[in-house]
């Protein structure tokens, strides 16, 4: 896949729907595979934001020694046994990672976007990496939040058009390949992370 999915991404529009909250009603692990192809949207005033989702990883909860839920309910992660479909931010060396609370009734659990396929506000997103390399732009977890300026101020949100982040589903088909998770010290036995073959904004 090359930087020419855009025009594939924008041809969809008129298959185009909103991601509501059921979706996320399900396993970390079959949303975090179901929201590659799909397109994050941010609304920042008259400007547009669009990537497809690359690169995701899925957590769980107390069983989960990567997830931020490891050490039972604490303020800080308190999101994840919230409400799926809202938004959880948390700082990781001084980037914030997009997290999108997943898990079915009575469970914890967040998916973590790693990397999205930029299409639409490109030169916006530059702008506030204060980058010109494309390739660089959103190919991690710290990079697409600082793109589509994504900070604490979203956590507890949900992903909506009102609260100016969601996530549409265009009918984009994609070919996509498992990995254990990048940079835990300790991981499930279970591949977690799902990331688009091929396409050059996943992360190395």
């Amino acid at each position: 896949m090359n930087l020419n999915t855009k025009f594939s991404a924008r041809a969809s529009r008129e298959k185009t729907t909103v991601l509501k909250n059921d979706f996320f009603k399900r396993s970390p692990k079959v949303v975090a595979i179901e929201l590659l192809g799909k397109i994050l949207v941010r609304k920042i005033n008259d400007k547009i934001l669009e990537g497809m989702i690359v690169e995701t990883e899925a957590y769980f909860g107390e069983e989960d020694p990567a997830s931020r839920a490891y050490h039972g309910k604490k303020n800080y992660n308190k999101e994840m046994w919230e409400e799926p479909g809202k938004i959880f931010v948390y700082n990781v060396h001084n980037n914030w990672m997009f997290n999108i609370v997943a898990h079915e009734e009575n469970k914890v659990g967040a998916v973590l976007i790693r990397a999205l396929h930029p299409l639409r506000g490109i030169e916006e997103m530059m702008k506030h990496r204060g980058i010109r390399d494309i390739r660089e732009l959103t190919n991690g977890p710290g990079k697409l939040s600082k793109a589509f300026r994504i900070d604490k101020s979203m956590n507890g949100k949900f992903l909506s058009p009102e609260n100016f982040v969601y996530i549409e589903d265009r009918g984009i088909e994609i070919e996509f390949d498992s990995s254990h998770r990048i940079g835990v010290r300790r991981d499930l036995k279970e591949r977690l992370r799902f990331f688009v073959i091929n396409d050059e904004f996943v992360s190395r």
